[in-house]
């Protein structure tokens, strides 16, 4: 089933071990990363096993383009969900119950419903049910960044058809999020497995926040013609970022919850189906992605955890080529995730855990080591140094920063804990504003103190220590800085601390990226490149005409794939990765002549 319907020649990971586990009528929980292969795990005993294999999932926005994946392949499939009309949706009844299908879709507000139910109890007593998939299982978790109340109730399964394998799927989930999964959905004695987190094609960066539209613009330019998305904070920001591209002629689309149903799903085809579009989004721009192509992901706001970061970038990459996470955050990003936390209105635990992951986002962000390790770690996973993130290409540079820590530690102390960054950095480099004026600060024993370093120096000094949690900023009092217990010993002589210094800049500004992740593998020859170009021409061509994202029809790794093995026949085909029979029969031809016919342009 493997190689003829999927074109893949092994399994990997914990396939085989999930897929015979399953089929054996055994219950799992699988954590595997983006583009690790977690579909199979339901797809092919849902193709085996007798009767259907329901699939509960949340991403309505997905569902047609995997059941249009699957149906190429020849799979029987469908989706039930609130997009169909009555025709349609009596269409999908009938070949429910006259057991016509291998996979249906569900959201699990269709599911839950009593009339639903009750159907499925009526086709398990006659043509049968072969398994329940219950994907993006991390929503179940009340502690996660993907929460929805209504995975809660999705115990019932078990409830209605106890004999029946159930699989959690999710491609991120921490501890506390898997002890979720496992209590919520009943699934108590399900084996857990989990493949790796390390996504080694992946490209990671943090940079310092200056001057934010050109670090991203420098950034794109990389990635010309290049799927990618820019995650931002807010809704406004969304649409600042998508004006800003389009000005620098990027083809750029804004989405966030505040556009209109229309409006989401027509920017979420132009991503799907369209080469070169970058979105500007919130997080709502969320599970429904799953182009393989994502050649970057962007943050130009702080993310709010690790475990929403991870997901996040690994939209990057699916199919395993070259691709990048970059990240530029700045002071006003910490101060601002810490308003989040104390406005909100959840109660104190929930407060401290956003917190504890809060401290855990800002480690990864100002570490000096690997930032895969620390990713990583986070998951239970140890790991070595990766070579491919900026601080194994280019290892920043630590200063000892324990006089100036003192000093900015004082401006706060007399000052009053009552002020933020950028009144603290006027008195210690002795502005004599009106503001500093009105508060008697320029007769403060700092003021003046802090020449030795300019104003971008010192705001890294405080992104440190506030990362560090020397320093916290209370959302009460507009973001003002607050010594914490680790302030004390410094105040006093009694430690030393090392702070990294600003990473070294380019003649044009941004910081050099010379080794970070080529766009195209590094083996790939100009002709070979030339040829791909001319196979995804006539992938557009047939994903066009067929109405379905290009991605569908073959990925951009059996694209290389076609490159390197320049098959001349439809059989040799079956070779490349990514091609099963379907396939070879449906658009070898094409592809072929495609390959015969090329000419290296001059």
């Amino acid at each position: 089933m493997l190689q003829e319907t999927f074109g893949y020649s092994a399994f990997r990971g914990h396939q085989r071990a999930v897929i015979n586990r399953t089929i054996a009528g055994l219950d799992s929980v699988l954590l595997m990363p983006t583009g690790g292969g977690k579909s199979l795990c339901y797809q092919i005993p849902s193709i085996v096993m007798p009767g259907v294999g329901i699939v509960v999932s949340p991403l309505i926005a997905l569902m047609q383009d995997q059941v249009d994946a699957l149906r190429l392949l020849g799979v029987k499939a469908a989706f039930w969900n609130s997009s169909l009309d009555n025709d349609a949706a009596y269409r999908v009844r009938k070949q429910l119950t006259a057991g016509e299908l291998d996979i249906l879709y569900v959201a699990p507000e269709r599911l839950l419903l009593p009339e639903f139910l009750t159907l499925l109890r009526e086709v398990d007593a006659s043509t049968g049910i072969a398994l329940f998939a219950i994907d993006e299982a991390h929503c179940v978790s009340q502690w996660g960044h993907d929460f929805r109340p209504e995975y809660l109730k999705l115990s019932a399964i078990r409830e209605h058809f106890p004999r029946k394998p159930r699989l959690a799927l999710t491609a991120t989930a921490d501890a506390v999020t898997r002890l979720e999964i496992h209590r919520q959905l009943a699934l108590e004695s399900a084996e857990e497995f989990i493949s790796s987190f390390d996504r080694p094609n992946i490209n990671y960066a943090v940079e310092d926040k200056q001057d934010i539209k050109r670090q991203l613009l420098s950034l794109i330019a990389k990635h010309p013609g290049e799927a990618g998305i820019v995650y931002c904070q807010s809704r406004k920001k969304t649409e600042q970022v998508a004006e800003w591209l389009k000005a620098a002629q990027i083809d750029a689309e804004a989405y966030h919850a505040g556009l209109d149903q229309g409006e989401r799903r027509r920017v979420q085809s132009r991503f799907s189906r369209e080469d070169g579009v970058v979105v500007a989004a919130t997080i709502a721009f969320g599970m429904g992605i799953d182009r393989p192509d994502v050649r970057f992901v962007a943050h130009v706001d702080l993310p709010k955890s690790l475990e929403g970061y991870y997901q996040e970038t690994g939209r990057a990459g699916r199919d395993g080529e070259p691709s990048e996470a970059w990240m530029a955050y700045g002071l006003a990003d910490l101060v601002q995730q810490a308003r989040f936390i104390g406005e909100s209105l959840a109660d104190d635990q929930h407060k401290r855990m956003d917190q504890i992951r809060l401290d855990a986002m800002l480690g990864y962000a100002e570490a000096s080591g690997c930032r895969r390790v620390i990713l990583l770690s986070y998951f239970g996973e140890v790991s070595g140094p990766c070579g491919n993130c900026d601080n194994c290409q280019e290892p920043p540079q630590l200063w000892d920063g324990t006089v100036a820590t003192q000093k900015a530690l004082s401006a706060v102390m007399r000052t009053g804990e009552r002020f933020g960054a950028g009144h603290l950095i006027d008195v210690l480099l002795g502005k004599s504003t009106e503001k500093v004026r009105a508060q008697g600060h320029d007769g403060l024993k700092t003021f003046g103190c802090g020449t030795e370093l300019d104003e971008h120096q010192w705001r890294n000094v405080y992104r440190q220590l506030v990362a560090r949690g020397i320093l916290r900023p209370d959302p009460g009092a507009m973001g003002a800085f607050k010594l914490t217990d680790l302030a004390r010993p410094i105040l006093a002589g009694e430690e030393t601390i090392q702070l990294r210094k600003p990473a070294t800049k380019t003649a044009k500004g941004s910081k050099s990226t010379s080794k970070s992740a080529a766009k195209t593998p590094v083996d790939v020859t100009l002709e070979d490149e030339a040829l791909f170009q001319a196979l995804r021409a006539e992938r557009r061509k047939i994903a066009d005409a067929e109405g379905m994202p290009a991605f569908v029809v073959m990925d951009d790794k059996t694209l290389r794939g076609l490159c390197a093995a320049r098959p001349t026949n439809v059989q040799q085909m079956l070779n490349v990765h990514g091609i099963g029979q379907v396939k070879a029969d449906k658009y070898g031809e094409a592809m072929l002549a495609v390959i015969s016919n090329f000419e290296m342009p001059y």
